[in-house]
Parts: C-alpha cells; sequence; structure tokens
C-alpha cells in the first residue's frame, strides 16, 4: 500500500489538456448497458511495475466499442473471444493471485472497462474491500461518465465509485505524451478520485514521469511483453532475438508500444 495517505482531493482532480477534435465518436456516447454476472476478459498479471503506481496486479478485458485510430491492442476490441467468467468467483481468484504477489491494488484496462462496468465493478470492489487500490484506463472522458451516472447508468457509477485512479480520455495517435507516465495522448487525463493517489498525480503534473516496460519468457520460449515504451526502446531492447522467438512474442499493451500484424515489434 502507499506509504502514507494524501490529504483529501476534490473528486476528480487531474493532470490532463483539452481534447482535441479527432475523438471517435463513440467516446463521447453512453455504452450500453451490459450484464452484471458475466465478464469476458483477456489476460491476467498477478503482479507488475509497468501498469500504474507501485507493484500492482493488472486485467484486461476483451471488448471496446471506441475504437481509436491507432490503439494498439485492436485484438480487444472485439466482444467475442477471451474468457468468460461470473465476476464474482474471478475476483476471488485474481484477489488471492494478487495478494500472493504483494500488490498495492489492481489495474483495469482493455478493450474497454466501463463497456462491462457493472461486472468490473464487482471485481474492483472486491480488491477495494482486501485494503487494495483500483487504477482503471478508459477511453470514455470523466466529465461524460460522471454525467451518464448521474443520469441513472448506475453500473458506470459503481465502477467509477469503485476507481482510486483514472485514466480518461480516447487515445490520439497525433498527439503522443512523452512526458507523463501510462498515458498515450496528451488529450488523456490522470484524475485522483479518492485521495489515494492525489499526491502522486500532483507530483506527476508537476514532473512527469518515466514510463516501464516489461518482457517475460514463457515455458515454450517465447516472450510476453507489457507496459510502455517508445518504438525505438523497445526495438534496442529485443534487438539480437532470433526470428522464431519473435514470432511467439505475446502481443504488446499499452500506447506507447507497436508491433507487425504478426506480433513483433517494428
Amino acid at each position: 500500500m502507499p506509504a502514507a495517505t494524501p490529504a483529501p482531493v476534490s473528486p476528480g482532480a487531474a493532470s490532463t489538456t483539452p481534447l482535441a477534435p479527432a475523438a471517435p465518436p463513440a467516446a463521447a456516447t453512453p455504452p450500453p448497458a451490459s450484464p452484471a454476472g458475466r465478464l469476458r476478459w483477456a489476460r491476467f498479471l498477478p503482479a507488475t511495475v509497468a501498469e500504474g503506481p507501485g507493484r500492482r496486479a493488472a486485467l484486461w478485458v476483451q471488448g471496446c466499442r471506441i475504437h481509436c485510430p491507432g490503439c494498439f491492442n485492436p485484438e480487444l476490441w472485439a466482444a467475442r473471444g477471451g474468457r468468460v467468467d461470473d465476476p464474482a468467483a474471478l475476483a476471488a481468484r485474481l484477489l488471492a493471485q494478487a495478494q500472493d504477489g504483494g500488490v498495492e491494488g489492481l489495474t483495469l484496462l482493455g478493450g474497454e472497462p466501463f463497456d462491462q462496468a457493472a461486472a468490473l465493478a464487482v471485481v474492483a470492489r472486491a480488491f477495494r474491500e482486501a485494503g487494495l487500490t483500483v487504477m482503471t484506463f478508459t477511453g470514455y472522458r470523466h466529465p461524460s461518465l460522471t454525467a451518464w451516472a448521474d443520469d441513472g447508468r448506475e453500473d458506470v457509477a459503481a465502477l467509477l465509485a469503485a476507481t482510486d485512479l483514472l485514466v480518461d480520455g480516447p487515445y490520439l495517435r497525433d498527439h503522443p505524451d512523452r512526458r507523463r507516465p501510462w498515458l498515450g495522448s496528451t488529450n488523456q487525463g490522470l484524475r485522483a478520485l479518492t485521495p489515494a493517489y492525489a499526491a502522486e498525480v500532483a507530483r506527476l503534473e508537476r514532473e512527469g514521469g518515466a514510463d516501464r516496460v516489461e518482457l517475460r519468457l514463457t515455458r515454450d520460449g517465447g516472450i510476453e511483453v507489457n507496459g510502455w515504451a517508445e518504438v525505438a526502446a523497445l526495438e534496442e531492447l529485443l534487438d539480437g532475438l532470433d526470428g522464431a522467438r519473435l514470432a511467439r512474442l505475446r502481443r504488446p499493451t499499452g500506447p506507447h508500444l507497436t508491433r507487425t500484424t504478426e506480433g513483433a515489434p517494428r
């Protein structure tokens, strides 16, 4: 857990710049309501230091209706694929793994978490009730989410209420953010919805921060990549790997990572 609890912060306090006009239209319309008892997800890491502040678990959901041009996880757009589980049962399993990994919180990515807000709220609440924090990435803007919640979208309200740190706004590839960690483009907000990370958001606003990328070797000799990195840095990191190993490269996650259609970085 964070070493100290920051002073209270106004809900939604954020580091952000105005939304550019090229945002995908779907980002401005509310997502259809989804079932609370069914979660479609793609990947889980029980411990990582590349997907938010501190050591965290990370859950990538399957399905996104926003479709940001230049998105580096288009394989997570489809509402098919991945795995489907009861969110309460899944939360219990993932929480046990995360606690074994000694994490301070859970990061929700995708895909689009708010397209499955009701089910993910169940997962997020389970982690919060265990004393862990929750960070959520979304292509929707925070003002839109709060307006939909105020207009009766209980699922959206529930996931917002279970989120400590929110990255909001669509990814705009022509506006890369190279100053703040974890964000893909300068229009996106980094918002402390609770006091848990208010001091960290304020620090990043003043000083900026560095991204990280992680590589893991699989049992079959392949490589899994997650995190955030400039293309040149990733190419240098992977320089010298043979073609067979690159062919088994797990598709990277995060807007600063690129790869060919076969999954190898370019």
